[in-house]
């Protein structure tokens, strides 16, 4: 059954329009986009799904396949629920504050990007929903603008302190290229990946929650830390500073990931455009013992994965990718080895962990049903 069909069958009529947005995930670059610094990611194949039919009052009914149930709310009276239609209040709630006035509309999602597995999953929701809202009432907003009211919603009404990276990939990003986004200027390059190159992207199956936790504990260290050091941000501290080694644990331990993983962007950045995976691959190995031992957010599960795939012969670099505490890793190898060796680490992860993994990349079972875009 399509999306389309789904809603007709909720809903009893069918809907006016679709959009969608895929999921990302992070080659390289990870707690440095709130800290004004540098990224490097890509779209995934995986997208969410929405489709939309406006109402003539102000209602607005909201069913996911993944959380199946509809709910309700008006406009103007959104409120934090702790449920995932929050995301849908946010984008309704920061488009009012922005005045735009809209009707209600019913509103069916379907999502193939894993939630909690730090593949911006939020993000591909916010923007595919912001795709549909732009086109059913000839909203005239670009993929930039796109991309920072998604970003506003999530962090002013969801209350989550995320960075621009992720609604700026879902927003403007494709499958066959890489993103180097400088965060501060919010400019971006798109740099094509290398026709060998091949990525491996497994979730753990340790779940996440960027809008409690540790995640808000990093953010709050990395900007104590710049406070200490007298800049605007940990983007403005050079990699050789020695006031660096004078602030206290951890801040000195979080601001030299931090600076270090800006300098580990630039340098996959240019591996990449000079197709030097063996180079890429030491650059992933680095920066993931950086987020293991300095930055602090990965978790034993991910670090088995990335131990894991270090056995396989065609394996060159593997780190955990996202925000962390749980989530995801990817892996580089070369094209024609990724379901080998995606395949391979899950089955010696599954034998030694009690979480169930997803293997994300390489997409070994894209349902049928499913358009390769679907755009707004």
């Amino acid at each position: 059954m399509t999306e389309r069909d789904a809603f007709t069958e909720l809903f009893g009529r069918p809907s006016d329009l679709g959009a969608s947005a895929p999921g990302r995930v992070n080659l390289i670059g990870d707690h440095t986009d709130y800290n004004g610094g540098y990224v490097l990611p890509t779209a995934l194949p995986q997208r969410t799904y929405v489709q939309l039919a406006l109402r003539p009052d102000r209602r607005v009914r909201a069913t996911s396949a993944q959380r199946p149930g509809i709910r309700e709310y008006e406009l103007g009276a959104e409120r934090r629920s702790g449920e995932w239609i929050d995301y849908v209040q946010a984008i309704t709630a920061t488009l009012a504050a922005t005045d735009r006035s809209l009707s209600g509309f019913d509103l069916y999602v379907d999502s193939d990007v894993p939630v909690g597995g730090g593949l911006s999953s939020s993000a591909a929701l916010e923007v595919a929903l912001l795709r549909g809202l732009r086109r059913a009432f000839s909203l005239t907003y670009d993929d930039d603008l796109l991309a920072a009211l998604a970003h506003r919603a999530e962090t002013e009404f969801v209350g989550a302190p995320v960075g621009i990276m992720d609604p700026l990939v879902c927003s403007k990003g494709d499958e066959g290229s890489a993103l180097f986004v400088d965060t501060r200027s919010r400019v971006v390059e798109r740099i094509a990946l290398p026709p060998d190159l091949g990525l491996v992207v497994i979730d753990s199956g340790v779940a996440h929650d960027h809008a409690t936790g540790d995640y808000r504990t990093r953010r709050a260290e990395c900007d104590r830390a710049a406070a200490l050091l007298g800049v605007p941000q940990l983007r403005d501290v050079e990699a050789g500073d020695p006031r660096i080694d004078e602030l206290p644990e951890p801040l000195r331990r979080r601001a030299r990931h931090v600076v270090h993983e800006n300098l580990r962007v630039l340098a996959a950045t240019t591996a990449l455009t000079g197709g030097d995976l063996p180079a890429l691959g030491r650059i992933f190995d680095a920066s993931h013992r950086s987020l293991r031992d300095d930055f602090e957010v990965s978790v034993p599960a991910i670090d088995l994965l990335v131990e894991l795939a270090h056995r396989h012969p065609a394996v060159l670099g593997a780190r955990i990718t996202g925000g962390g505490f749980g989530g995801a890793m990817i892996i580089l190898t070369n094209r024609a080895s990724t379901a080998a060796v995606a395949l391979d680490v899950v089955a010696a992860y599954s034998a030694m962990a009690p979480h169930a993994p997803m293997i994300v990349l390489p997409w070994l079972h894209r349902p049928a049903n499913r358009p390769m875009n679907l755009e707004s």
